[in-house]
Order: C-alpha cells, then structure tokens, then sequence
C-alpha cells in the first residue's frame, strides 16, 4: 500500500494546519470548554464547507469519495489542536456505519445531510457491560404492530450532544445477532444525559423507556447489524488513534520548543544528554505508533474481517500506549508548568488518558487480539 500523499491529500494536509494552527488556537480552545461547549455550530459548517465531513463518503451520497486515508489526515491534523467538535464520533463512527448497514434508500436519504453538516448522527453502541466493545448488547428492541419498542441504557456515546438521532445496537428476541436501529433524539421515552469527560469533552448516556420507532428504522436486515457495527469501529479507532499521533507530534514540538528557551545553569537544558535521551525515547514511540498505523490502514484495504479486527485492535493498544507515554514525558520535561491548566501541554495527556479508554481500552483490545490468536491456533 503506497502510503505517499496525492496532491489532493497534500492540499488537504495543509489547509487542516493551517485552519489549526490560526483559527483554533489554545486561547480560543480553552473559551470554548470553559464556556462548556463541545465545538460550535459555526465551526462545523466550516468543516462541512471545506469537505471535511465528506471526504471519505462515496459521490454517489454526497461525498469526495475519498479513502480512510483522507480521514487520518483529517483526525490527525485536528488532533494537534485537541479540536473539541465531534469529528471522530459524527463523521467518522456513525458515518460508516451508516454507509456499511443501510439500505440504498436510507443512505440517499441520510448520507448527503451528515456531508453537509446539516443532520448530525451518533453511534450509541457501548454499554455498562461492554466497556466499549461491541459485545455483549442487552439493550432490547421488542417487535410491536408497525415497529419495534425499545428499553435499555447506552453509555459513552460519542457525539451525542446536539445530534439529531442515534445508530442503537439492539438485540431482538428471538432473532439471533445484533440489530441496528435509527432512532430520533427527540423520541418519547428517550432520555439523554450529558456527561463531562476528563479531557473536557462530552459524551452522553442515553435511556431508553418503551422507545417506540417504525419498521423503517431497522438498518439493513434484523440480526445481521454486527459486521456493520464492527466496520464502523474499525474507522473510528483508526481515526482516534491518527488523532493521538497528531497529539504525540505536537507535544514533541512543544516540548523541544521549551528546553531550548528554559535555562539552568546558565545553558538551555536542551543541551544536557539526560533529557536528549528522553526526547529520543519519545520520539521512536512516534513512530512505532505511526507505523503501526499503517499496518492498520493496509489491513482495512486488504485484510478479512477477522485479521482486521485484530490488526485494529492491536494498533489501539499500541498508540493509545504510545500516547501516554509521549504526552506524560511531555509534562515530565516541562516540570510544574506542564500539570497547570494554564498550559497546553498537559491537555495533550488528558486526551491519551480518555481515548485510552474510548472505543474500548487497550487492556481490552489486548485481550481481544489474544481471543483471535487462540482461535486461529486452534482452527
């Protein structure tokens, strides 16, 4: 897989940085959450505007028809600003999986509006139970006359503050397999609760009462919605774990731009071999990260399911891993000033410690690259 950028992706690259680095600066990012926003509606237009938001959906709904590729130099580049609006979670997430369990007419109905920025969709997948994986579902979603009628919670869902509807992981009785249901925000019986995260963005747990919705609502076929849901969270890790390579880059550049200013001894401390050392152990867990990135991307375009399920799982663990790592020496070298809030750094290791533990933690995808590998010896 040729992992050089076109032109396009070049292009694209550059205005993202450019977008960051002048229009979301760390002043204007700290006013947004002590105003307790998670991004604003005139920011997510901009995106829209520029194609962010449909750059890896096919034309045929409104998109570029670009690749994943596209998405981790968006998540990447939005990454070294901690962007607070839910790229990831509305774009990336629910977008795909959208696009893989969806009939023909609900994706003609559907994908245009998330490209443009006018409907904005959120996949509520995890519960208490599953820790952010996609098993086990105990949400339930009973056939009635004309619909189906949902009870349940969800948890930790991504994108859900100002989203008009949710992708719901639900299990039928009597049907085996996961099913997926598009259900409104504003249905009766649904009850949202807004959560602050660690990091300063926010997610929601939803409850669903008796959730009444029509037989429209099913996603593609009833018990089947598993491997939809499965590609859509291979998207959305990928595209996490680019974010978290954005974060590691910054904080690098940050880092290095202190020791060489900050003095002891009359020298910048850049210039002992100690803290060199550390700045080189950072930078090699760069680009192990990065690399492994790449594998991933490779596995989503060439890999069965199940080697890509591992693969994705692996790359999870490895730069969520990374990221802390590289983001905790960041505050180690900058001393005091790197735990104060006041300063950027230490948001950087925010955002490693919550995404550690979004789309399930690395302990878990550790144990689910161990599950596979059991299974193929034993095959």
């Amino acid at each position: 897989m040729d992992f050089e950028f076109t032109s396009e992706q070049q292009l694209l690259q550059d205005s993202l940085r450019r977008y960051v680095d002048k229009a979301y600066s760390f002043e204007a990012r700290t006013a947004q959450l002590n105003a307790g926003t998670e991004g604003g509606a005139d920011n997510w237009a901009l995106f829209a505007a520029n194609g962010w938001l449909m750059a890896a959906l096919p034309e045929a709904y409104g998109g570029l028809g670009g690749s994943l590729v596209d998405t981790v130099i968006i998540a990447q580049e939005l990454g070294r600003g901690l962007v607070l609006e839910p790229f990831m979670g509305c774009a990336v997430l629910a977008a795909q999986t959208l696009l893989a369990a969806g009939s023909e007419a609900q994706k003609a109905r559907l994908l245009p509006q998330l490209a443009d920025g006018t409907y904005r969709l959120a996949l509520a997948f995890s519960e208490a139970g599953s820790r952010g994986m996609p098993l086990p579902v105990t949400l339930r979603a009973e056939r009635h006359a004309g619909g189906f009628r949902l009870s349940g919670h969800k948890s930790l869902v991504l994108g859900a503050v100002g989203a008009k509807a949710f992708i719901v992981s639900a299990q039928i009785p009597q049907e085996p397999g996961i099913s997926l249901l598009l259900v409104e925000a504003d249905r009766p019986g649904l009850k949202c609760q807004t959560l602050p995260l660690h990091d300063g963005t926010w997610v929601q747990s939803l409850h669903f009462d008796g959730v009444e919705v029509d037989a429209q609502a099913l996603l593609g076929e009833a018990g089947q919605g598993l491997p939809a849901l499965r590609q859509g969270l291979a998207h959305g890790i990928v595209a996490l774990c680019a974010e978290l390579i954005g974060g590691m880059e910054k904080t690098i550049e940050v880092t290095a731009d202190y020791l060489k200013v900050r003095q002891q001894f009359g020298v910048p401390i850049g210039t002992f071999q100690a803290l060199q050392h550390r700045m080189a152990d950072m930078a090699a867990e760069l680009e192990l990260a990065r690399s492994s990135l790449h594998v991933a991307l490779a596995s989503l375009a060439n890999d069965d399911d199940i080697t890509r399920d591992k693969t994705v799982s692996g790359c999870k663990m490895l730069i969520c891993r990374a990221a802390k790592f590289v983001c905790g020496q960041g505050i180690q070298l900058h001393g005091g000033i790197g735990m104060t809030e006041e300063y950027l750094v230490g948001h950087y290791y925010k955002r490693a410690i919550v995404a550690d533990l979004l789309l399930g933690s690395s302990d878990s995808h550790e144990a689910a690259c161990a599950a596979l590998l059991q299974a193929q010896l034993r095959a």
